[in-house]
């Protein structure tokens, strides 16, 4: 079974779906970077580092909703039933905010799961919605919320527009438009996904996250780096700033560091990484203050 190939196509269903609307999908998480993955090898553009992983697989969407849909109910509506006529239903200990549908045969197996997130919940309090951590509820009776990550404070800040094709899962020819997040974007929201994950033997210890930020660095551009600069400064005051610069020291610092061992583990690991100067671009990336 080829996961990305399935992904690709439960991807361009819900964007077939979605054509007659003005709804933009962000697609985060692993099958984001491999679509950076492979608009990098479209490009032939110049990467920060030569050495590049293989694509790991994953096995489902994350796809981030803007605050412009979150706070319009008619869009809101709109993209919640086209999870509807896709057959999607709601997974009970998420509901709302993430969704799952069936196999071909109606199990498990060949099944799609869609987990909708946004950026920071603060963003959304003050425009007078509800949130909390695990969720943001829209001015809609629409079934449809959205996880807020804190730590994407600039989700909407420098999108890389994508073209996708492939086939839909009726075998059809498709193609249809995403945004992926900047790299910083990426970069913050994988540092902290490691964080969580990195002592949870049910999540790997955090080995796939790990690897996602040796890849997103390694796939910056000339142009990807000096506008995480930029987003960097702009945003150093914030609190998330900080604690993400002390995460840098903390499990990055050197090769014998927290994040390098579990990057060594990771199966799609090489030796021919290029781990030090890996390490090299993330602390000049999060300096601390002096």
């Amino acid at each position: 079974m080829n996961r990305m190939a399935d992904l690709t196509s439960a991807l361009l269903d819900l964007l077939h779906e979605l054509e007659d609307t003005d709804i933009k999908l962000i697609v985060g998480g692993g099958f984001g970077i491999y679509l950076r993955y492979r608009e990098s090898l479209r490009t032939h553009s110049r990467t920060l580092l030569k050495e590049l992983p293989e694509p790991r697989s994953t096995n489902d969407l994350d796809l981030f909703l803007r605050t412009e849909l979150l706070v319009d109910p008619e869009r809101v509506m709109a993209l919640s039933r086209a999870l509807d006529r896709l057959g999607y239903e709601a997974i009970g200990t998420a509901r709302y905010y993430q969704f799952m549908k069936k196999g071909p045969e109606g199990g498990n197996a060949g099944s799609t799961k869609i987990d909708f997130l946004t950026g920071p919940e603060r963003v959304f309090e003050a425009m007078g919605l509800r949130a909390d951590p695990r969720r943001v509820r829209p001015k809609s009776s629409a079934h449809l919320h959205a996880h807020p990550v804190n730590e994407a404070l600039t989700l909407e800040e420098g999108l890389t527009p994508v073209r996708v094709d492939g086939r839909l899962s009726t075998g059809e020819d498709a193609e249809g438009e995403i945004h992926l997040p900047h790299s910083f974007t990426f970069l913050m929201m994988k540092l902290f996904a490691f964080r969580d994950c990195m002592n949870d033997a049910a999540k790997d210890y955090g080995r796939h996250h790990v690897l996602d930020i040796y890849t997103i660095v390694a796939l910056m551009t000339e142009e990807d780096w000096d506008s995480s600069v930029a987003m960097f400064a702009e945003h150093r005051s914030d609190p998330k700033i900080e604690e993400a610069c002390g995460l840098i020291d903390k499990l990055f610092g050197s090769e014998l560091d927290f994040g390098v061992l579990r990057l060594k583990e990771n199966a799609y690991y090489r030796p021919e990484f290029q781990v030090a100067d890996f390490l090299r671009a993330l602390r000049d990336l999060f300096k601390r203050q002096v």
